[in-house]
């Protein structure tokens, strides 16, 4: 969103926003020039608040903002959004950014949002399916800095970073570290290449452990006491949160996402506008990214071994890796840019707001 927001803000449309007070959101668009109303969501004790009192923070300026739409970057705002509909002096739309399990409650508050976009076809089709109105959702893609994310040649610095020789292979994979995302899969089929007696790849993980559950706590655990067994112990190479992952990228060999659902990977829109090859399971909107043997290799959820035979098969034939990069830089340049997805938006707010 602050993508769209920075190629919109000043010409087509005027911003404003609401987040959390001296927050790092509120930081980016204060850069983008974009005027943030502070909104409080948890009381200082950090319990969530009533969403009729996070409502009331926001009331008051949209009586006298002369806005023509309020809009709902997550699904839980615009359930917000939603429940209120008929209070707020504006119409109201929403983000549908996520794939899950809803309430029969949630769905009769998001039906009260004028429209809803949903990241990818599959996102829409999974919401409807529990009864969301489908005349109320339409899709737009979102996109990706096509320059900042661009195939440059390896410099081998990352290997060296990691004390790794040059014919080492590096498999990449980003994302938060949790059940969801299928890094337990990815130790899984790591460990049966190492069966097979590759001693070559190594795995880099990118991205941290935000929830504070046991049962995440167990999860984050088990992943590196997996990568400790022989055969692949010193392969794993956590490197927690960082910025730089279009450096990253260019760097990696292939990228191996083995998330168990996924409603438009972002990591993959960065991954196809950067020519890595990827091996990734086919949930959610992926296909609507990639297309198997053309663009990526697609394996099903939860299956290591087929995930391993396709980390196998990209890093072993130069010219299929080759192939699907190319093929997938080029889907990135056709629907996957940042300026596409601002278009997009822009034509769904431009319609809702007549």
């Amino acid at each position: 969103m602050l993508s769209v927001l920075a190629r919109l803000h000043g010409r087509s449309f005027e911003f404003t926003a609401f987040c959390p007070a001296e927050s790092p959101l509120a930081a980016q668009l204060a850069a983008l020039n974009i005027e943030c109303h502070p909104v409080s969501f948890h009381d200082r004790d950090g319990q969530r608040l009533a969403r009729e009192d996070i409502a009331a923070q926001m009331l008051p300026t949209l009586q006298v903002g002369g806005f023509d739409l309020l809009h709902a970057n997550s699904l839980s705002m615009s359930r917000l959004t939603g429940a209120f509909a008929t209070r707020w002096p504006v119409p109201c739309s929403g983000h549908l950014r996520d794939i899950m399990k809803l309430s029969k409650a949630t769905i009769r508050d998001l039906n009260q949002n004028r429209c809803l976009v949903a990241v990818s076809e599959a996102t829409r089709a999974f919401h409807i399916a529990q009864g969301l109105a489908p005349e109320r959702v339409t899709v737009c893609y979102n996109g990706v800095d096509v320059k900042r994310f661009q195939p440059r040649p390896a410099t081998g610095a990352l290997k060296q970073e990691l004390g790794l020789p040059d014919e080492a292979r590096l498999c990449l994979t980003i994302g938060q570290l949790g059940l969801r995302k299928g890094q337990d899969v990815l130790a899984e089929a790591a460990a049966l290449l190492a069966a097979q007696g590759d001693q070559s790849t190594h795995f880099v993980l990118v991205g941290e452990r935000n929830s504070q559950k046991q049962e995440s706590i167990d999860y984050d655990r088990e992943i590196t006491t997996a990568f400790a067994q022989p055969g692949l112990k010193g392969r794993l190479h956590r490197l927690g949160y960082r910025e730089d992952i279009p450096w990253l990228m260019n760097e990696a060999d292939l990228l191996v996402h083995p998330a168990k659902q996924e409603p438009l990977g972002r990591v993959l829109l960065e991954a196809i506008a950067s020519g890595l090859p990827i091996a990734a399971t086919d949930v959610g909107g992926t296909a609507e990214i990639v297309t198997h043997e053309v663009s990526a290799l697609l394996v099903p959820a939860s299956n290591a071994r087929a995930l391993a035979d396709a980390i196998k098969r990209t890093l072993s034939d130069r010219s299929l890796s080759e192939s699907l990069a190319e093929a997938a830089r080029q889907r990135a340049l056709e629907q996957f840019t940042g300026e596409q997805a601002a278009e997009r938006m822009a034509s769904f707010w431009q319609e809702l707001c007549g």
